[in-house]
């Protein structure tokens, strides 16, 4: 039977989980906690893909404190793996403890593992129980359950806007729209995302360097962060942040077939290259400036690498592509109490638009807070 210390201790557990923010992925963050009379003798978390798993560290700290485990109860944030990977599976060792009891907030998301660990630990007599604060394990997790089940990334559009919804005033001067409270929520972001994306627009017109570039006190060097850069027609200076910095070996610079072979050969020699399929334009818009990649592929091609969060700060053209293609899966936009106004000043979400109310793209579970005197806007993209 379920009780209020089980969520007590399931709360500590999703605490816990929080603290491999931006260092597990592949993998996802978990908590646990294990439990003797009421009593937390044991305390683990996932550090980093290919280091031990929530559960065995928690093992690990009992046994280090010299508390006896046999006979204790387990509380995680995610249904224990069963399988062998780049670490044993942790049912086994859950098994091998001797513990009575395993609660558990959320399934595996994975199609080929869901539940099974509910079963081997059913049958090795443990009594276990599961769907407590799951909608929290869930969201903790976004990313890697899209990942695990679609291959794709999980996608944020991010972008720093005047209330009229600008990124820049029409002289093109964007520094700085939002507070210092909004920008380092902004790293935040980036912190989660293992790879940020923008367009070339953006990288000729602002020569952004994409970094973490807020310490992170406490914690330990974040995972790095990819530059990924859609530049079809390979128009990327040799000389961009991006290109010359030492983390030029973190850029993946996208072009299409048409991009002159001497600009991508000169960029070849600092970053990673990727030509992408050209995307299918619709009749009206052929000829109309420069070919569009194809974002599915990219995305599909993105997923294979193991990118599970992509965090994509436009500028406006390339923030409407993931919108309009549905390929958003939520937004994240930042509002600054300000006016820049003019029919030529930047929007943070261009493109053709809606034609008609069929087409309006709807948000979902919509979140906001104040950042200093900005706010924060956040909500799920209807699929």
């Amino acid at each position: 039977m379920k009780s209020s210390a089980d969520f007590r201790f399931l709360r500590l557990a999703l605490r816990l989980a929080q603290r491999g923010r931006g260092q597990t992925s592949p993998n996802p963050m978990v908590g646990a906690v294990l439990v003797r009379a009421g009593k937390v003798i044991g305390r683990g978390w996932h550090h980093r893909a290919g280091n031990p798993h929530a559960e065995i560290e928690a093992l690990r700290d009992a046994a280090h404190r010299g508390e006896r485990v046999r006979g204790a109860t387990l509380y995680v944030t995610l249904e224990p793996c069963s399988s062998h990977g780049r670490t044993p599976a942790c049912t086994d060792a859950v098994i091998a403890a001797g513990l009575r009891r395993v609660v558990v907030a959320a399934t595996d998301p994975n199609p080929q593992h869901v539940g099974r660990a509910f079963g081997l630990l059913r049958r090795a007599g443990i009594k276990v129980d599961h769907g407590l604060l799951v909608a929290e394990a869930t969201r903790l997790n976004e990313a890697f359950n899209h990942w695990i089940v679609h291959r794709t990334p999980c996608v944020i559009v991010k972008a720093a806007m005047s209330l009229d919804g600008r990124i820049a005033t029409a002289s093109g001067e964007s520094k700085w729209i939002t507070g210092e409270a909004a920008r380092a929520h902004g790293m935040k972001l980036r912190l989660d995302a293992d790879a940020v994306l923008v367009g070339i627009n953006t990288v000729l017109a602002d020569d952004p360097s994409l970094t973490l570039r807020l310490p992170l006190s406490g914690q330990p060097p974040p995972k790095p962060l990819r530059r990924i850069i859609l530049d079809s027609l390979a128009r990327t200076p040799p000389s961009a942040r991006v290109v010359t910095d030492d983390a030029a070996a973190l850029t993946t610079i996208v072009v299409t077939r048409a991009a002159p072979a001497r600009r991508v050969a000169a960029l070849a020699r600092r970053v990673r290259m990727l030509v992408a399929p050209r995307a299918r334009e619709r009749a009206h818009a052929a000829g109309a400036g420069p070919p569009r990649i194809d974002l599915r592929w990219l995305m599909k091609k993105l997923g294979a690498e193991g990118v599970t969060n992509l965090l994509v700060e436009g500028g406006g053209e390339v923030n409407a592509a993931f919108l309009e293609q549905r390929l958003a899966h939520r937004v994240a936009f930042f509002y600054a109490p300000m006016i820049i106004g003019g029919r030529s000043a930047p929007r943070g979400v261009a493109g053709t638009g809606a034609t008609g109310w069929s087409d309006i793209l709807r948000l979902r579970d919509v979140k906001q807070r104040r950042l200093g005197a900005d706010l924060f806007f956040t909500a799920g993209v209807g699929q």
